[in-house]
């Protein structure tokens, strides 16, 4: 047998070895997609990418095999997030609102391949998760010119899912017009009463009316069905290619840094994070009627390590002047410093609950 047959021959038994092996890392990968799917996570992962290939690549000791090598890998993982993709194309993720609306923005940011299914209120959306509907929400938590979205935050302390993720989405309100309308026909905006109020400034400055609509997106399809030049909407420019329109002024809001923060929920929590050095938990709680209970509660947090970075009261439902809090502590509270402090806080909550803990900086 000539050197050439016998490197071929050997060459067809490591490739049969090979179609094994990729074979089992597929079931490991479609393992991870049905892990990801459950926790409302994303398909790339950047950081674990980069130590998979780094750690691997080490292990081949000729440098010009090991640039090849590394091109082998990222190869093998373009292949795996592939398959990953057509295992979660199935994946249904609820919000409130309608196509175009900024909410809808966010899941296509956080869900590319997913289905976004739209839901008329914050309420209608997170309970098609808690029923199965749905495989994640993605609802707004806080918005840097408005505060607080005291709806969702109140869904989540009577709820059942966890938050597993949150992402910051700029939000730049456009002024959107019919596609033969100019700056001089325009005498009347329609949008979300948030929208009017980040855009006030410009509205009075410009003599505009104003009428309110249930989001800003449904403006902007209302604008389109009237075909009035009179009439313009604040929106999104993706509202705005949506429905027809014309972006006659971008970026109207007074504050160029309006940022709202979109929390993605699901029934399940995720106790697996890639960048454990950057988390931050989130704690519901009411503390019990004794002097100084809400004091002692928030001094065990700090004696534990925990850094308090947001603390609001909301009223409870059915209980005249009654709070309960809404708090966001720097670290995992799932670590035996987090479980020490939440056994301690028990003695001055009535209630306590951990909705779920997210990396930071998304």
């Amino acid at each position: 047998m000539s050197k050439l047959e016998e490197a071929r021959r050997e060459i067809d038994s490591i490739d049969k070895e090979m179609a094994a092996l990729f074979c089992r890392r597929m079931e490991a990968a479609k393992d991870i997609a049905m892990h990801k799917k459950e926790f409302g996570l994303p398909i790339y992962d950047p950081v674990r990418e980069a130590q998979v290939i780094a750690k691997n690549s080490e292990k081949v000791q000729d440098d010009t095999l090991k640039e090849y090598y590394t091109s082998f890998l990222q190869d093998l993982m373009r292949t795996s997030k592939a398959y990953q993709t057509r295992l979660l194309e199935g994946m249904r993720v609820a919000f409130s609102g309608t196509l175009g609306a900024f909410a809808h923005i966010a899941v296509k940011k956080l869900f590319p391949t997913a289905k976004a299914v739209p839901y008329g209120d914050f309420a209608a959306a997170y309970h098609a998760v808690e029923a199965g509907e749905c495989d994640a929400v993605v609802l707004p938590v806080e918005n840097s010119f408005n505060g607080e979205v005291g709806q969702v935050t109140d869904l989540m302390f009577s709820g059942s899912l966890y938050v597993n993720r949150i992402m910051e989405l700029a939000v730049d309100q456009d002024l959107l017009v019919c596609p033969n309308a100019s700056a001089e026909d325009i005498k009347e905006v329609v949008s979300h009463p948030q929208a009017l109020g980040q855009c006030a400034d410009y509205i009075r400055a410009k003599g505009y009316t104003v009428r309110e609509f249930v989001n800003t997106a449904l403006a902007a399809k209302y604008v389109a069905e009237q075909g009035d030049k009179s009439l313009a909407a604040i929106a999104s420019a993706e509202a705005a290619e949506l429905f027809g329109l014309k972006v006659l002024e971008r970026n109207i809001n007074t504050d160029r840094g309006n940022t709202t923060r979109f929390a993605v929920m699901t029934r399940a929590e995720n106790r697996a994070h890639a960048n454990s050095g950057k988390l931050c938990s989130i704690l519901l709680f009411t503390v019990k009627h004794q002097a100084g209970a809400l004091a002692k509660a928030l001094d065990i947090v700090g004696l534990h390590g925990f850094n308090m970075g947001v603390l609001r009261s909301r009223p409870t439902k059915g209980k005249m002047w009654q709070y309960y809090f809404y708090a966001e502590v720097e670290g995992d509270v799932r670590t035996p410093a987090g479980e020490d402090m939440l056994r301690m806080l028990g003695r001055f909550c009535d209630c306590l609950k951990h909705v779920g803990t997210y990396e930071k900086g998304e």
